[in-house]
């Protein structure tokens, strides 16, 4: 016989919903027929799989251990973030060279956590073998206590927003049911603002919006960016503002530029300032070939040089209305300080990214 206690991160879901997460193998007519028979009960009472279930509820299970395991996955993190080791020793060290297996936490309280994620790392998996910043966040949160083995079975932190594979910068995770779902839903409304620092090619003069629409490539995971609307394509709009310039020894002019996204698209920044003539420093993608290999020959630069800069939050529902109106930043990646930027503004230097 099994017991599982209801917490706050597994109240409001339908039952069903839970037992399909805890015994994630078995079929649902199986389920259906356990609780027809009793043997699972909810509260020492029948159940149908559609009651909401509140914090404090038991459900019984009336199987036999061997059952149990039959139908469940392997409930521990798995290989993936065995491999990760994310978060032992030195839990809030910044992130190992090569490695990023040490989280760097900007910002943390019970509901979330907010990460800057290294340049290498991927935000969630791409295949199953992959080790990801989700891997390491329930590697650190198994390892200080504040999760554990069992309570994974029904219930797994995640990142809510993404950024690419070599974007460094702010992630933001939950930790609670409440957490995910309303930075989620913040993500998606657009309602949580996120900022974005980038060296590009070229001198850029002034602030600008920029508007255009964006096509994918599934096959290549390329996209393009067109003046004119596009079938199939997504409305993107972009805003970006210049912070510092700089001249090289060769004639070369650079910018770095504040970033707001209008819109969210997949590659929007990156794709949409090629298109308009001052692609990102060290893009392979959208980039210019000669001028990322003379910063990778000149300044050791292989990746591109852009990163999520600041989170700011709107005014926030219960349980987390103490993170309304705050503003949370990452530091300056190594590789901006390599360049003899001119500040063109005082508010723009800021490495924050306020203005």
């Amino acid at each position: 016989m099994k017991s599982l206690i209801i917490s706050e991160n597994e109240a409001g879901q339908r039952l069903d919903k839970l037992l399909a997460k805890y015994l994630d193998l078995a079929p649902k007519s199986f389920l259906y027929k356990m609780m027809r028979k009793k043997n699972i009960t909810l509260n020492g009472s029948r159940c149908e799989g559609s009651e909401r279930l509140k914090t404090g509820d038991e459900v019984k299970l009336f199987l036999a251990d061997e059952t149990i395991s039959r139908f469940s996955k392997r409930s521990e993190t798995g290989p993936a973030a065995e491999r990760a080791g994310a978060g032992r020793g030195a839990d809030r060290g910044p992130a190992a060279a090569g490695g990023g297996t040490k989280l760097d936490i900007i910002y943390e309280d019970e509901h979330i956590l907010l990460v800057n994620k290294p340049t290498g790392m991927l935000s969630q998996k791409a295949r199953e073998d992959d080790v990801s910043l989700v891997e390491h966040i329930i590697r650190y949160l198994l390892d200080s206590g504040q999760i554990t083995q069992e309570t994974l079975r029904t219930f797994r932190p995640s990142v809510c927003n993404r950024l690419d594979r070599n974007t460094s910068g702010i992630v933001a995770a939950g930790k609670s049911l409440a957490g995910l779902q309303i930075l989620s839903q913040g993500f998606r409304d657009r309602s949580i603002h996120k900022y974005y620092r980038c060296a590009v090619k070229g001198h850029v003069g002034g602030k600008r919006t920029i508007t255009g629409y964006l096509t994918k490539d599934e096959n290549t995971n390329r996209v393009t960016v067109h003046e004119e609307p596009a079938e199939g394509g997504a409305v993107i709009e972009t805003e970006y503002e210049p912070s510092a310039y700089c001249r090289d020894g060769q004639g070369g002019e650079y910018t770095l530029l504040f970033v707001a996204l209008i819109t969210g698209r997949t590659h929007q920044i990156r794709a949409h300032l090629a298109s308009v003539g001052h692609p990102i420093i060290g893009d392979v993608k959208y980039g210019d070939r000669s001028l990322n290999e003379r910063m990778r020959r000149e300044y050791g630069i292989s990746h591109q040089m852009l990163y999520a800069c600041r989170i700011t939050f709107p005014e926030m529902p219960a349980p987390m209305e103490y993170l309304s109106g705050r503003t949370f930043a990452a530091p300056e990646p190594a590789e901006f300080k390599k360049f003899s930027w001119k500040r063109t503004g005082p508010e723009h230097g800021r490495a924050d990214g306020g203005r």
